[in-house]
């Protein structure tokens, strides 16, 4: 008698599991795309959703590690990062491959310097992340405007544009694989090294994580660290996918990529959750853009989408407590 209730609980929680959820919504808006547009479920269709929401993964990437962290953590600077990383690239790239490896090392010493600044000003001067990655976006914004004042910058090598958007294993374009890949790294990150260990505990109990003498700041900062140097790869990218650079080509990240990691299952006290989910949150998002552009909503109308998206979703899954050591 006592088998029934333990199997309908069973049932509850998977349905309750955000990753779960996550996966029947992509493919409900999958069939709801192919029904509103033919064609939109097809395999050369789904491979450029992919390859969108790879970008869109990423970015949250960093989110994920620093909403992790706890303390109300958040990173809204990583719009402003993607798109400084689009134009440092662009510039050093001008459309030649053997510029390639300067823009990677360039882009990502820029992010990591954006990070640090970040992680300092929460850590050491303890300003609310919030304020502090806000007040970074519009330095960097303002930084864009006098580098470039809107005109598009540079040009994006062959090589790049090739590896972002043709096949280049299997069927795929390298830019899936890449992201497979920062899967994988941030699965065993976050599960089977010690830094992993002290996210989470961090994130759960920041003075219980002090007490037990963990690198709480050091930490901290490193994720800020990790934060900006996902967003310029992901800068990096999305020149190779665009082929030329604006200076807000990258604030079209900054709302999604905290919805993706929310839809994921990590809440935003943190402690708790993981990158899998957020993977599946950033092609949900980005195939409810495609159909948001497939009904003609216009950008107003999709930020209006994805913002009443994230309160709906902090009623369900992003108000929990984070896990206590």
């Amino acid at each position: 008698m006592d088998q029934t209730p333990r199997s309908r609980f069973s049932v509850i929680d998977i349905v309750k599991t955000p990753l779960v959820v996550a996966v029947a919504l992509i493919v409900f808006l999958l069939f709801l795309g192919e029904y509103l547009s033919p064609g939109f479920a097809s395999g050369q269709q789904i491979l450029r959703l992919l390859i969108v929401a790879a970008l869109m993964g990423i970015v949250a990437a960093g989110q994920n590690l620093v909403i992790l962290g706890g303390r109300e953590g958040i990173d809204l600077s990583v719009g402003g990062v993607v798109s400084l990383a689009a134009i440092i690239a662009g510039n050093l790239m001008a459309g030649e491959n053997s510029g390639i490896v300067l823009a990677i090392v360039g882009c990502l010493a820029a992010g990591a310097l954006v990070g640090l600044i970040n992680g300092i000003g929460v850590t050491l001067l303890r300003i609310p992340p919030l304020v502090m990655t806000l007040g970074m976006l519009g330095v960097l914004q303002g930084l864009l405007v006098v580098i470039r004042n809107g005109i598009p910058s540079g040009r994006a090598a062959p090589g790049l544009s090739q590896f972002v958007t043709q096949p280049f294993l299997l069927g795929l374009p390298g830019i899936i694989w890449l992201w497979i890949v920062i899967g994988i790294c941030m699965a065993f990150l976050l599960g089977r090294t010690m830094i992993g260990y002290r996210i989470y505990a961090i994130g759960s109990n920041e003075q219980a994580a002090f007490m037990a003498g963990m690198p709480v700041k050091t930490t901290r900062i490193l994720l800020f660290v990790l934060s900006g140097m996902f967003a310029a790869v992901a800068g990096i990218c999305l020149l190779g996918y665009s082929g030329s650079s604006f200076a807000n080509v990258g604030e079209q990240y900054m709302l999604p990529s905290i919805i993706a990691v929310v839809f994921g299952g990590t809440p935003l006290s943190g402690g708790k959750g993981g990158y899998t989910g957020t993977m599946a949150g950033a092609i949900l998002l980005t195939v409810l853009q495609s159909i948001l552009t497939t009904i003609n909503i216009d950008e107003s109308g999709r930020q209006m989408v994805f913002g009443a998206t994230l309160l709906l979703l902090m009623l369900f899954y992003g108000r929990g407590k984070a896990l206590r050591a």
